[in-house]
């Protein structure tokens, strides 16, 4: 298994100009998965991932922001990597993938974590499965 894995936050990803700039560097760096914490956008449909990704061969699962606060999104290129199984919770987006070269199967977790000590406790039982 040899994928690229990019994460990165991109501190708002409302803006058109601000969206191109991000798919000019994903298409630059080629990566086959790519978390973006603090998009601060609350619904992330088809076109937003076109404007980012670009190619057709793309899946994603996000978390929408609270306000104008957090997000995050994983996208992964899907000749790499297929998603098992999913789950979003309050502060992360999680991945179960398999890669398709070789069936590895593994996980990938994006987090966006808050900055009042009240929610950070929240963020750390829901990392550790304490909330379940």
């Amino acid at each position: 298994m040899n994928v690229k894995i990019i994460s990165w936050n991109v501190r708002g990803l409302n803006e058109q100009d601000k969206r191109f700039r991000v798919r000019n560097l994903i298409r630059k760096w080629g990566p086959d998965v790519v978390c973006l914490q603090e998009t601060k956008m609350g619904l992330i449909n088809r076109a937003v991932i076109r404007s980012l990704w670009g190619g057709q061969h793309v899946d994603w699962s996000y978390l929408g922001s609270c306000g104008a606060s957090g997000g995050v999104l994983v996208m992964w290129d899907t000749r790499v990597v297929n998603k098992l199984e999913e789950a979003v919770g309050r502060f992360s987006v999680s991945c179960k993938f398999t890669s398709v070269s070789d069936q590895f199967v593994w996980a990938f977790t994006g987090v966006y974590g808050p900055n009042l000590h009240r929610d950070r406790r929240l963020l750390w039982e829901e990392l550790c499965g304490l909330n379940s």
